[in-house]
């Protein structure tokens, strides 16, 4: 991997400044030391540029539907709020992650620091994003058979960088979210890296949740911007909380949908055209509340944030609710698709193209990272879910485990991985990243296609009747 050292180094103090910035901001949040400094030791860049990862081993399971309904749900502050920031462990010396009979994971690149999402241009070369260090790296072949791949720098600060996140690539121009603007650049297909500062097509409100995901619609004439909160409970003004709607050239934004305290990963539905987004929902009300969601997104849409959640039934206590056109606004709180196990914090969101090595009941449905809870007394997440669609492009109604192994202790919480960006490759394979050890991983399916078949029908009864 070519890295430029001085320039790696400098750029951890950088970082290491706007953590201390973070944990101000945070403060006022209502966060305690505990968990901000949990979060901050957890996240400290590393020095060394690359390190030795053994081979991953892997050992196969049966997934098992997984079902979070409102009904079960307990009522606000049911447990304490707890406190537990994740504890980062080592690589271990004989990795071991768990997949679905037919799958492997191999390391497909390393050596990053703290990378938070991937993007593939259209050249088929892959982009792996390190927000905190206001870099793009390029993969240029990766579909070479000898790994890890190496990488070049695409973009740094010098284009404009700042906190990157979300990037498509969209009729000859290469955008990128970053905290607090839309980027847009000239492409060409083979170029190594991006040329000047970009043009800000759009500026957004910074602190609190930097992620700015990024997805065009399907036919290609307008993008999607998800921008999330600055705090966890609280009022807003627009565009925090909200997916925004605009042309490509910038012109035109709108709020397409709102009350969702933070939309991460965004993705178009590849047989609807349906825009899906994956949500972190609000801390501080116990265990099981409230729970991370995925949710197929119109027009209009209001997810109830932060005044109700999942319902208009549901109300967050720490809210007054006093007023009228609250009150209409909350009747129209929408319920989310699927619900995950609350704290799981959801970030990343694929659906696999058509051209997928995968088996087929894979092909319908919506990949998802689970980066890890702080906010349960056992952890949850740390983790890679599937949720199975219909061949008509809706989802059944509940999520399976695809890739386990990374929380070690869930009482602690220890884990030696924090899936973030994921990435399903045009010619085969589902790439993700870890942020704790500058990873990239690849998984590949090698088993027989009745194989995968029988385990992924494996409906629940009640869905299936449905």
């Amino acid at each position: 991997m070519k890295k430029d050292y001085p320039t790696l180094l400098a750029s951890r103090f950088v970082r290491i400044s706007r953590l201390i910035s973070f944990a101000t901001r945070a403060s006022s949040m209502g966060l305690s030391k505990t968990f901000l400094w949990g979060f901050f030791l957890g996240n400290l860049p590393l020095l060394q540029a690359s390190q030795d990862v053994p081979e991953i081993q892997v050992n196969h399971f049966e997934p098992k539907p997984l079902v979070i309904r409102i009904g079960d749900l307990p009522p606000p502050f049911a447990t304490p709020s707890a406190e537990k920031p994740f504890q980062k462990a080592p690589l271990p010396s004989k990795p071991t992650l768990n997949l679905p009979p037919g799958f492997t994971v191999t390391v497909f690149a390393k050596g990053f620091q703290s990378p938070r999402w991937l993007a593939q241009a259209p050249d088929g070369s892959v982009l792996v994003v390190e927000s905190y260090g206001n870099r793009i790296w390029r993969i240029p072949d990766p579909q070479r058979s000898s790994l890890p791949a190496s990488s070049e720098l695409f973009a740094t600060e010098a284009n404009g960088l700042r906190i990157p996140f979300g990037v498509v690539f969209v009729r000859g121009w290469c955008y990128v979210a970053c905290e607090d603007r839309l980027l847009r650049f000239p492409y060409r297909p083979g170029q190594s890296t991006l040329s000047g500062e970009g043009q800000i097509l759009a500026w957004f409100p910074g602190g609190g949740h930097s992620t700015r995901s990024l997805a065009a619609s399907k036919d290609g004439k307008s993008l999607f911007v998800g921008i999330g909160s600055w705090g966890n409970v609280g009022i807003e003004p627009a565009p925090r909380a909200c997916i925004l709607r605009m042309n490509l050239d910038g012109k035109h934004p709108k709020v397409f949908a709102s009350g969702m305290r933070n939309p991460v990963g965004l993705a178009i539905e590849p047989k609807t055209g349906d825009l899906y987004a994956v949500v972190n929902e609000r801390d501080g009300l116990g265990d099981d509340l409230v729970p991370d969601y995925l949710a197929r997104v119109h027009e209009g849409d209001f997810y109830g944030w932060p005044y109700a959640y999942l319902s208009p039934s549901l109300l967050d206590p720490r809210i007054r609710l006093d007023n009228p056109k609250i009150l209409r606004l909350i009747a129209r709180t929408r319920t989310p698709e699927i619900l995950f196990h609350a704290h799981s914090a959801p970030l990343g969101l694929v659906f696999l193209p058509k051209e997928t090595t995968f088996p087929s009941p894979y092909r319908h449905g919506a990949f998802v990272t689970l980066h890890g809870s702080w906010n349960r007394s056992v952890a949850t997440g740390y983790k890679i879910v599937f949720v199975p669609f219909s061949s008509d492009g809706r989802p059944y109604g509940f999520y399976q485990d695809f890739l386990t192994g990374f929380l070690l202790d869930p009482s602690i919480p220890l884990t030696w991985g924090r899936p973030v960006g994921l990435l399903a490759l045009l010619k085969g394979g589902l790439l993700f990243c870890d942020e704790l050890h500058g990873i990239v991983y690849k998984v590949d399916y090698v088993g027989p296609e009745e194989t995968g078949q029988k385990i992924a029908l494996d409906l629940p009864e009640k869905v299936r009747k449905e």
